[in-house]
């Protein structure tokens, strides 16, 4: 099993393809099983990688809960970078692994070639709003500290057996998934790249942030999948990969002509 030792962790990662990175960030509980359909046939020049934060799936879960937090993210997600190879590479992330996308390109805009943001957002400007979206990471922590790993098995589209155990879960809440300012939602207008938004027709608790921005990110696309919900790259992986590929031949036309140097 392939695994890469990071500051205080182990990080499951698996690739395709031979070329330029893709690295694809899942969502919090989720795996980098989620990204099976698109790992599948990369197109032709890319590497497509996914990978299991610390606390999830077959990455290690520390016993330390001062591991979990979004710089151990990012500093896993550069850790990775380096192993593949790249010195930029094209972001994809879902939910959790969307906002830290994001937060990666923030800190480190040199290193980031593209953006595919599916079904997330940029965190909260407001405190009240953010405080209660870090009462809801506490519940998910509380529920999992009673009930454990089944918890899982309320999710149709997440593997409870990809996981090693119920603690880096909960660590994971309230270290990665609790906000604690409005950095990165302040930060989008300065974002650089070629960024693909996608959501699902009925995520209903996506939508808005998608659209938004959509509209704050300067070389950002919006694109809605019919039908689909949070997990439009499994519900309806076909149009997910189109619209993907699509982007990616854009970025590659982009760097070709010169655009990212000229900021166009």
């Amino acid at each position: 099993m392939p695994l890469l030792k990071t500051k205080g962790a182990e990080i499951f990662h698996q690739s395709r393809g031979e070329g330029e990175i893709v690295l694809f960030s899942h969502g919090y509980m989720a795996t980098g099983e989620m990204w099976c359909e698109q790992l599948k046939e990369p197109p032709d020049g890319y590497c497509f990688v996914s990978w299991e934060m610390r606390g999830h799936g077959r990455s290690s879960s520390p016993s330390d809960s001062a591991l979990y937090s979004e710089q151990a993210t990012l500093d896993d997600m550069a850790a990775l970078l380096d192993y593949y190879g790249a010195g930029r590479a094209i972001l994809v992330g879902h939910s959790l692994g969307g906002y830290m996308s994001l937060a990666f390109c923030i800190k480190h805009p040199e290193r980031v070639r593209g953006l595919v943001l599916v079904s997330c957002g940029p965190g909260y400007r407001s405190d009240k709003v953010r405080a209660d979206w870090n009462r809801i990471a506490e519940r998910q922590a509380k529920k999992i500290e009673q009930e454990g790993l089944k918890v899982l098995s309320h999710y149709s589209d997440i593997d409870v057996s990809l996981h090693r155990d119920a603690i880096g879960l909960i660590y994971a809440a309230r270290g990665m998934l609790t906000q604690r300012d409005d950095r990165v939602i302040n930060a989008l207008p300065d974002i650089d790249v070629p960024t693909l938004v996608i959501v699902g027709e009925h995520d209903k608790h996506y939508r808005n942030a998608a659209g938004y921005m959509a509209t704050k990110i300067r070389h950002a696309t919006h694109h809605e999948i019919p039908g689909a919900g949070h997990m439009s790259n499994t519900t309806d992986p076909a149009s997910f990969n189109r619209a993907l590929h699509e982007f990616l031949k854009k970025c590659c036309r982009r760097e070709t002509t010169g655009a990212d140097k000229a900021g166009a």
